[in-house]
């Protein structure tokens, strides 16, 4: 009985050593996986190391339109907003000299003063008002006290600002999402090394069933980081012909 134990050990312990010639993931075949597996797993952490290191150049190229941008609008708001103040104070000098021709034609023998009064008020209006103003006047209505009053004229005067500015949060968006896409390649990266790393350490174990262990969790791990990848969008305006 005892030479019948020892000659079972020694058949089992001489088919671990030989790799397992029985089932389907035997010595052979857990080679032949890993190779594989090396050979395109390395494939696609170079891709995802590159994809993620365009969106890391997008993110900074607008980053970098972005904030010209801002500052380009900034100034055009400003600007803008001189031109209301401006228009505004036009408008109020304006009705004064509106108001000293209404006094003048209230009495006899001042229409010569009236008359002088608005002929500087053209001149006036001709010097000081913008085009947005000169809008004003020919949309305002009888029940309208302003020009200003007119629906939207206001905001005609920040419409360069706007768009500018809208341009650039638009970019400063894009340059988020590139830096987020951007972390996300670099995670895949990430899984892709410790699956290298599984892979390269199946070898060294020479009992079979933990061969088949460490191989089927890089093979899991690789399937993970390879579903993400493809959920993950790729840089603006990608495309092989750009590089050839």
């Amino acid at each position: 009985m005892e030479e019948i134990t020892n000659a079972t050990e020694t058949t089992e312990n001489a088919e671990n050593e030989n790799g397992g010639k029985k089932g389907f993931l035997n010595e052979k075949t857990i080679e032949l996986l890993c190779a594989i597996f090396l050979g395109v797993t390395a494939l696609l952490t170079a891709w995802a190391s590159w994809i993620g290191s365009l969106h890391g150049g997008n993110q900074a190229t607008n980053y970098t339109k972005s904030n010209n941008l801002a500052a380009e609008g900034n100034s055009e708001y400003n600007s803008a907003l001189q031109t209301y103040l401006s228009d505004l104070m036009a408008w109020n000098e304006m009705m004064n000299y509106q108001i000293d021709i209404e006094i003048c034609n209230l009495y006899e023998g001042r229409e010569d003063e009236a008359a002088m009064i608005e002929a500087k008020l053209e001149s006036y209006i001709e010097q000081n008002c913008s085009e947005i103003l000169a809008e004003g006047f020919d949309e305002m209505t009888d029940d309208m006290e302003s020009p200003f009053e007119v629906p939207g004229l206001v905001d005609k005067y920040f419409v360069t600002a706007n768009e500018l500015l809208a341009e650039s949060q638009e970019l400063l968006d894009q340059g988020q999402a590139d830096n987020s896409n951007g972390d996300k390649f670099g995670l895949v990266t990430v899984i892709y090394s410790i699956v290298l790393f599984l892979l390269g350490i199946v070898g060294i174990f020479k009992n079979i069933p933990n061969r088949r262990v460490v191989l089927i969790v890089a093979v899991v791990g690789f399937v993970i980081a390879t579903v993400y990848m493809f959920t993950i969008p790729m840089p603006t305006d990608f495309s092989f012909a750009n590089y050839l």
